[in-house]
């Protein structure tokens, strides 16, 4: 790499290193494993770089990391994914579909929850949630429509809700004993 595209490339994609690490760390759901899929990330970015032609390569990034993701989810998992399709939707009665969880509950909780959830439902949340990509973005990071965004982020904070729901009633369970 000539030294003028190595410039570009540090200027363009370094500065996404903390989101990539972010989407990294809950598609895995373990920092060393994101450590490792986002040092894979950065090398397969930098060595397909010269087919980047825009000025913002966060979209662009993190599609890699997204693909390195699943790529070593994959392996480490040998055949044992599960569908977003063969996930139940749950019921729940509040609409508010909106709700920024991160202003309403505390954020530890918040994340440990987010590791129960299927891992479409976690990317979906993330980037919209954490990384604040709009629909479109996402969509062009995780190649479904945008409609498809707005449903799967429906559902996902809908089972998040149950989650930290379930969670927080056996919490006051074991308090009131």
């Amino acid at each position: 790499m000539d030294p003028a595209e190595q410039s570009r490339f540090e200027r363009l994609v370094l500065c996404h290193l903390d989101a990539a690490h972010n989407l990294a760390r809950y598609l895995t759901g373990d920092a060393a494993d994101a450590d490792d899929v986002v040092q894979e990330t950065f090398l397969r970015a930098l060595r397909h770089f010269h087919g980047f032609a825009g000025d913002d390569a966060r979209a662009w990034l993190l599609v890699i990391v997204r693909n390195t993701s699943y790529d070593f989810l994959r392996k480490k998992m040998r055949g044992r994914f599960v569908s977003i399709d063969e996930v139940p939707d749950l019921a729940i009665s509040d609409d508010s579909h909106a709700t920024n969880v991160d202003q309403q509950l505390d954020w530890a909780r918040v994340a440990q929850a987010m590791q129960s959830l299927p891992l479409e439902f976690r990317e979906v949340i993330v980037l919209r949630e954490i990384e604040g990509l709009s629909y479109a973005e996402i969509g062009e990071i995780t190649g479904i429509a945008a409609g498809t965004v707005m449903s799967r982020l429906s559902r996902a904070r809908k089972r998040l809700k149950s989650i930290l729901a379930q969670k927080q009633s056996a919490s006051s369970d074991r308090e009131a004993r």
